[in-house]
């Protein structure tokens, strides 16, 4: 079992920057991969960026690249999206995901923060 706590989010204008964060606990050492999500009223939930254990970048939005930045601190057991140049559209609850082994060769076990909810206003 791993939990997840996002923190970070709340209110910004266009072009300016967030820091969010998520601590993971319970089983780490079974996490091969953590990553941001985000979801906006409306739309379907859809991956921001990724790294792996590792520590290597598996991949960034389109939408985000040049902007967000995905990093990690093991001794921390958290990791990190930096966004930066935000835009309205970047407007959404962003949920931490982590992933563990599943019972099948191949797939993957999910799991999710409780999400953090980043609005981009003037």
């Amino acid at each position: 079992q791993v939990q997840l706590v996002e923190s970070g989010g709340g209110l910004v204008q266009p072009g300016g920057s967030l820091r969010l964060s998520c601590a993971a606990s319970g089983s780490i050492v079974s996490i091969r991969a953590m990553g941001w999500y985000r979801q906006a009223p409306g739309k379907q939930r859809e991956l921001v960026a990724a790294i792996t254990s590792g520590g290597g970048i598996i991949n960034y939005a389109d939408s985000v690249k040049g902007r967000f930045t995905i990093s990690r601190d093991n001794a921390k057991n958290t990791v990190y999206l930096q966004m930066s140049s935000l835009k309205p559209e970047d407007t959404a609850v962003y949920y931490c995901n982590a992933k563990t082994p599943g019972s099948v060769r191949y797939v993957s076990t999910d799991y999710w923060g409780q999400g953090t909810q980043v609005t981009v206003s003037s």
